[in-house]
């Protein structure tokens, strides 16, 4: 098992891993970084941030099927320890057969940029958000405006 490739900040992260069957998607959402703008704004049990990460996930998983890949959801060996112990995370994984070239990094993309519209639509901010994937650090910076804004 190899890290593929990997978009981390304080707020979120989505690794890729390369085992000898397939990859392993790791994604999670910290609760607590985003909690200044989701706190009150959505209904009991129904946390926008991991609302968003599921819905992320499930469209990642609906492209790798229309691309001929084949998708099983679990708990995979190269998903734990990603997280620290001691914050609130909410993570999902995904492992992915037969992925076609290039599928790593476009997933990376798609997710990144697709959970922030998800949680911005969810909780209607109409903050107007990347429509690009921008480094790590600088969407931390973006995430942390937010929370100065609306919180």
């Amino acid at each position: 098992m190899t890290l593929k490739t990997e978009y981390r900040n304080e707020a979120v992260f989505f690794s890729i891993f390369d085992t000898p069957d397939g990859l392993v998607y790791c994604s999670g959402v910290n609760i607590e970084r985003f909690l200044p703008i989701t706190r009150g704004r959505h209904k009991s049990m129904s946390n926008p941030a991991i609302r968003g990460l599921q819905l992320v996930n499930l469209e990642i998983r609906s492209i790798a099927l229309g691309e001929g890949a084949e998708t099983e959801t679990g708990r995979f060996g190269e998903c734990s320890g990603l997280t620290p112990p001691d914050e609130f995370w909410y993570t999902e994984s995904l492992f992915i057969k037969n992925a076609p070239d290039g599928f790593s990094d476009r997933v990376i993309e798609y997710a990144v940029v697709n959970l922030l519209k998800k949680i911005d639509k969810a909780i209607m901010l109409n903050a107007g958000m990347p429509e690009k994937l921008l480094p790590p650090e600088s969407l931390m910076e973006f995430i942390n405006e937010l929370c100065r804004r609306f919180g």
